[in-house]
Order: C-alpha cells, then sequence, then structure tokens
C-alpha cells in the first residue's frame, strides 16, 4: 500500500501489528478519526472490535470508555443523571460515560431504539441535554459503535437516522491464515507499548486535513456519484450529509497517505465504507455502492443542470 503521513506512520504500523491482516481496516479506521466522523463496526464476536478501540484511545492519548448496550440500558445511563444535593438544596448533575473522548457503544443493537437515540445529539452536535440544559462533550469526540449481526436473537435495528450519523460502516472479518498463525504464535503478554500523540497533535492534524486541496473537477465526481444513488432503484437515496462526511473523509484518506490533494483514487477508497449502510442493509448496500462506482466515469464532465 501506498506511504503514510510522518506522523502517523508508526501508528499504523502498531495497530497492523495488532490488529494482523487488515491494514485497509486500520487506515480506514484512522481516517475515520481524522475526518471527525464516527465509526460502525459490524462483525462476530471475537473479530478485534474491542482492541482496535482500545489501541486507537491509547495511539492518541484519549480517554476511553465503554458502554455495553443491552435491552435495559436507559439512556440516563449513558448521558447521566441529576441528584438532588441536601448540602445544597439543588440538583447537581453526574456526567455518565459519554463524557469521555473515545466511546464504545459495544453491541449497540441490543439496546432499545429509545436508548440508542440518547446517541443521536451527542454525535451530531457534541453535547447532550437534559432537564433543560445542555452539556457540552469532549474535543476531540469519536464514538466507535460496533452491532452484531441482524439475525441474531435480541438485537433491533438501528433507524436510518441513527446510521447517517455514523461516517463509516466497517467489518473486520476473520484474519486469514498466516495472521491468525502468527496471533498464536506470539507472547500471549505482550503488550507493546503502541507510539502515541497527544490530543493537541490529534486536533492539529484534523484541522490540517480540513484544508486539503480538492479540484473542482472531484467535486464534480463526488455529485455524480451522489446524484447517481438518487436515480438508482431500491437504493435509499445518500444525501447532503453524507455528500460532506465523503468529501471529509476522502480528505483524511488522501491526508493518511501523505497526498497534497485529494484524487478520485481517495473517494473510491472510502466510498463504500461510508456510502454502503446509508444506500440499504446488510450486503445489498455494498453491492449498490460497487455498482455506483463502476457506473460513475471519475473524469467525465458533470452535465450541466445536475
Amino acid at each position: 500500500m501506498a506511504s503514510l503521513h510522518p506522523e502517523l506512520q508508526a501508528i499504523s504500523c502498531q495497530l497492523e501489528q495488532q490488529l494482523l491482516g487488515k491494514p485497509q481496516v486500520v487506515r480506514l479506521a484512522l481516517s475515520c478519526l481524522l475526518a471527525k466522523g464516527h465509526l460502525l463496526i459490524e462483525d462476530l464476536p471475537g473479530a478485534g472490535k474491542t482492541s482496535l478501540a482500545k489501541w486507537l484511545a491509547s495511539s492518541f492519548g484519549l480517554s476511553f470508555q465503554r458502554i455495553q448496550f443491552t435491552s435495559d440500558l436507559l439512556p440516563a445511563d449513558i448521558i447521566g443523571v441529576s441528584v438532588f444535593e441536601p448540602s445544597t438544596q439543588q440538583f447537581s448533575f453526574h456526567p455518565g460515560p459519554i463524557f469521555h473522548h473515545l466511546v464504545l457503544a459495544d453491541e449497540l443493537n441490543r439496546a432499545s431504539p429509545r436508548t440508542q437515540s440518547a446517541l443521536l445529539e451527542a454525535m451530531e452536535e457534541q453535547q447532550v441535554s437534559t432537564d433543560g440544559n445542555s452539556y457540552p462533550l469532549a474535543s476531540p469526540f469519536f464514538v466507535i459503535a460496533t452491532q452484531n449481526p441482524r439475525e441474531q436473537l435480541g438485537t433491533f435495528d438501528l433507524p436510518e437516522s441513527q446510521l447517517d450519523r455514523f461516517a463509516m460502516r466497517l467489518s473486520i472479518g476473520y484474519p486469514d491464515l498466516g495472521s491468525e498463525m502468527v496471533m498464536l504464535k506470539r507472547e500471549q503478554d505482550a503488550t507493546p507499548a503502541l507510539s502515541s500523540l497527544t490530543i493537541e497533535q490529534l486536533l492539529a492534524l484534523q484541522h490540517e486535513v480540513q484544508r486539503l486541496h480538492c479540484s473542482d473537477a472531484l467535486l464534480d465526481y463526488l455529485l455524480r456519484l451522489i446524484h447517481f444513488s438518487r436515480q438508482l432503484e431500491g437504493a435509499h437515496p445518500l444525501s447532503p450529509r453524507c455528500s460532506l462526511t465523503l468529501l471529509a473523509c476522502a480528505k483524511a484518506w488522501a491526508f493518511v497517505h501523505h497526498k497534497k490533494h485529494v484524487s478520485p483514487d481517495d473517494l473510491q477508497a472510502v466510498f463504500t465504507a461510508v456510502s454502503a449502510h446509508r444506500l440499504g442493509r446488510g450486503d445489498s448496500g455494498e453491492a449498490y455502492a460497487k455498482h455506483i462506482l463502476a457506473e460513475v466515469d471519475p473524469y467525465r464532465d458533470l452535465p450541466s443542470g445536475e
């Protein structure tokens, strides 16, 4: 794969050593973080979802909190509660686990829709509201949510409004035979310290990503991908929010790979991860995304009036 940005090279390499045989997943996850998005991982248990979240937090000095979503979890268990203090005769807000830089919402689709919705404001506005008051969240704020396959018992489908808050959806999958052999031969207690950046360095990198150059031709290609989805029978049309997210993630992917500008290749690299969960459920979304990439020519001018 292409060379990486010097500040991200060591972190990416060490993450790839932890998540063996999955360099594409690691680089997409890094791109999602740098694009200020949120990440949804859909996979079977034991594929490394929780480990990836912990390693990302460690790599950037982020505070980390895991929330286990269950059917009896309440919104207050995530956001926090107001408690009456006898000493002051006033209510005092006690923050919940959402008040961390990186929050792992584990098995999100095992919670009821009401509890799932507690994340909506946090993911969109980087704040939470309760009892008529709003409370800002940490900066940066990054949610990694995992969900079980839909066919498993005790799951609730995430509504489209919730899915649209996730910049990317990834599936880690099982490692190949060689990578799994390496994993088995490792010392089980070997936990090498990861190279890390500070929170301030991460914020600076996120700012640099936003400033990356995009040509009008590149923006035309992006818009034609989006507009093609709106004419595709059976697919959910991609929204303007998806347009902005796709651009941000393509910039981040180009930045991770140490480029000075965004190319059609960068858009194509992130397009399926950004769009598939918006286009349709399960494998159908990925099929729609691949069809769109195959049908839209990146080097054709955008027709007038589109």
